[in-house]
């Protein structure tokens, strides 16, 4: 399905709706990780969102609940954007990776990071949503989908909070995955990685402004 999706864009036939795509998301098996998921989580948010968040994929409670960034890095992601004056209900947030890779410990569902395969495989449905959304900005969230888009070599330890060129939108943005807060080794360190965070989506916010005033 999603060998679909990139065949209709290299024909050069209109762009799928986002309605289109998530009900075709739903049934892909591009890549094994569907067989281990509860279902695809699909991108969320306004097909006029002028700012598209990307992350690596959907964790537990994403793959349990069909939403994307539900669970605690969710959580933090809302609170950095409420930081800085940017509403949820106004951005597309998505996955570079459709489906939650995990491996258990215990009784629990412990994330995986994907691979190049599986990435590779998912790709076309991104693709498909920035074909659709025509975002301004695009926001990478953690070094999986900094270098799914910008290279392998990209380290966003380095360009984190800075604008970045790209091809894929008029502006692109890297910073941490909220998700790598959460890991920080006590609440002062997590305080201050999430201002760190916050700092980073400042930019963001200010191009809004700047570009709602124009």
């Amino acid at each position: 399905m999603a060998k679909n999706i990139g065949r209709r864009q290299e024909q050069g036939s209109r762009a799928p709706t986002l309605t289109e795509l998530r009900k075709e998301a739903a049934g892909c098996t591009a890549c094994s990780l569907y067989k281990n998921a509860t279902q695809t989580v699909f991108g969320e948010g306004p097909q006029s969102a002028r700012v598209m968040i990307i992350g690596e994929q959907p964790g537990d409670q994403e793959d349990r609940q069909g939403h994307p960034f539900v669970g605690p890095a969710g959580t933090l992601l809302n609170r950095a954007l409420a930081a800085v004056g940017i509403s949820r209900d106004e951005v597309y947030v998505t996955n570079i990776v459709k489906h939650f890779k995990w491996e258990p410990r215990g009784k629990r569902r412990i994330h995986k990071k994907p691979s190049a395969l599986e990435i590779s495989a998912c790709r076309p449905w991104l693709d498909s949503e920035i074909a659709a959304i025509r975002p301004h900005i695009i926001v990478l969230l953690g070094a999986t989908a900094a270098q799914s888009i910008m290279g392998r070599h990209f380290l966003v330890s380095q360009q984190r909070g800075q604008w970045i060129s790209s091809k894929i939108a008029p502006n692109v943005l890297a910073t941490v995955h909220p998700s790598s807060i959460l890991r920080a080794a006590d609440e002062k360190s997590r305080h201050e990685e999430l201002e760190k965070f916050i700092e980073d989506l400042r930019p963001v916010a200010a191009l809004i402004r700047e570009k709602s005033a124009a």
